[in-house]
């Protein structure tokens, strides 16, 4: 073969053998993907199932029989975003095996994964926050709209000003570290405490309707200490402008987003009702929650709220209960991987008393735990003007961390401002929380159902209905005889 041959045939050749590679990793991708999904999926029930069972939230069942699957215990999920390479990853080796790959092909066929199940997940939040905004009246939200914005400042400053002051007095640590940390216990989970309050059927009282709020505006405040953390982490300076940015674009969101919605839905409504195709209902309110879901994520908010802006907005129109019911097989379809994956990127092996790098960690970690959980409690006191309302419950509702404070931790370990004790104890204080809340805000509402059965006020009640319609009986009898 001389060199024009040779050449010729390399010319023609490569993108042949390029183009066959490629679909060779596209079919491995969506194999593992398939793969992990069915993981996901038999975790989710199996968790699930057994809390319900003995009487905790479904989805503490989920975070936990994540942690099983996950990094922790049994390596079938692996994340490349973790710094894993993917060869102690059960399901890449199961790969491995049935279709031999080379290193190169092997880490992007991983990295591809994790990267479409992390998309996946977000996905499944935003579906879940379309939901719950689905399921909450706006009229209610905005009469505890000032409740919330309360409950929501408290919940950020108190755990931020504790955390931060006790790092520096007790454990000596730097103010820039001590900082970030104190940001990291501001966060709150609206994911995990919206699914518990949904589960229990807690969502629309009045104590449901505060948190979701609160949490709402604590995801805003969150966003703007992390930028602002961040920044100061990065350059050792604050830029003013880029928190005056987030305020002003937060709050025009939100406020345009609702009003401009809320102008729309008989627009909304004539639509769908001349449409004869399937899924007219819900595909067009998935098309208007997606939308603004990518607005927000542009304008460096959480898609999230424009999520639940969009839910807020449809729950006023007549589709409300029509486009509920459909969205219910779709968020059961997503929900899970979005929990599942929570628990399964969690690595409690910073727990572990027994390794000497763990144990700085562990003792920090014990009054991150401490100011974290105290921090959000308080904010029951800042509900006002709400007669037996059970500010516990509003609380604990606030307690949970879950992916928010995850992402606090990756940043500052990122910016190098974190040591790594202190990264570990965030980490710590993440889990427990995110663990913690859910039987917690159970038992906080069980208390005031407790108080209600035993009032003495509704024991009266309860005693003097029969007599009173024993007696009207009695005085219908004695009146019979005159009347005839």
């Amino acid at each position: 073969m001389n060199l024009e041959t040779f050449t010729l045939f390399n010319f023609w050749s490569s993108p042949l053998l390029a183009t066959t590679a490629e679909a060779e990793s596209s079919s491995l991708i969506l194999a593992g993907v398939l793969l992990s999904l069915a993981v996901i999926y038999l975790a989710s029930k199996a968790g699930g199932e057994l809390c319900a069972r003995i009487n905790l939230p479904p989805v503490l069942g989920e975070l936990v029989f994540g942690v099983m699957v996950g990094v922790s215990v049994l390596h079938l999920l692996m994340f490349a975003e973790a710094g894993e390479d993917g060869s102690h990853s059960l399901i890449m080796n199961l790969l491995q095996a049935t279709s031999p790959m080379g290193s190169t092909t092997f880490s992007h066929v991983f990295e591809a994964q994790s990267e479409v199940l992390s998309v996946l997940a977000e996905i499944g939040v935003v579906v879940l926050l379309f939901e719950i905004g689905l399921e909450s009246d706006l009229k209610e939200l905005l009469k505890v709209g000032i409740q919330s914005t309360v409950v929501a400042v408290i919940g950020v400053i108190t755990p931020f000003v504790l955390g931060t002051t006790g790092l520096m007095l007790l454990f000596g640590t730097p103010a820039i570290p001590a900082i970030f940390a104190g940001a990291a216990l501001t966060a709150t989970s609206i994911g995990i405490t919206a699914k518990v309050l949904a589960e229990m059927q807690r969502l629309n009282t009045r104590e449901g309707q505060i948190i979701v709020g609160a949490a709402v505006i604590d995801d805003v405040l969150g966003i703007i200490v992390l930028a602002v953390v961040a920044g100061l982490a990065r350059d050792g300076q604050v830029v003013v402008s880029d928190v005056v940015y987030l305020v002003i674009s937060a709050a025009a969101f939100f406020i345009g987003a609702i009003w401009i919605g809320r102008l729309l839905n008989p627009l909304f409504v004539q639509l769908v009702n001349h449409m004869r195709t399937r899924g007219q209902v819900l595909l067009s309110a998935l098309f208007f929650a997606l939308i603004l879901s990518y607005i927000s994520a542009t304008i460096h908010l959480e898609a999230i709220l424009g999520a639940f802006a969009a839910g807020l907005v449809l729950a006023e129109t007549e589709k409300r209960e029509e486009l509920q019911r459909q969205v219910a097989p779709v968020a059961d379809v997503l929900m899970p991987v979005f929990f599942v994956i929570v628990g399964a990127r969690t690595d409690i092996s910073v727990l572990n008393p027994f390794v000497p790098e763990n144990r700085e960690g562990l003792i920090m970690a014990s009054f991150l735990i401490v100011v974290a959980i105290v921090g959000k409690v308080l904010t029951g006191l800042g509900v006002f003007g709400q007669p037996g309302i059970n500010r516990l419950a509003i609380g604990v509702g606030m307690v949970p961390r879950g992916e928010v404070g995850l992402v606090f931790a990756a940043i500052g370990a990122a910016t190098g401002a974190l040591s790594d004790a202190l990264n570990a104890a965030i980490i710590v204080m993440v889990i427990l929380t995110t663990f913690l809340a859910p039987p917690l805000l159970r038992w906080a509402f069980s208390l005031s159902e407790e108080s209600a059965t035993t009032d003495p006020a509704s024991l009266s009640g309860n005693i003097s209905e029969p007599v009173l319609v024993e007696s009207e009986r009695l005085q219908s009898e004695l009146v019979k005889p005159e009347i005839q």
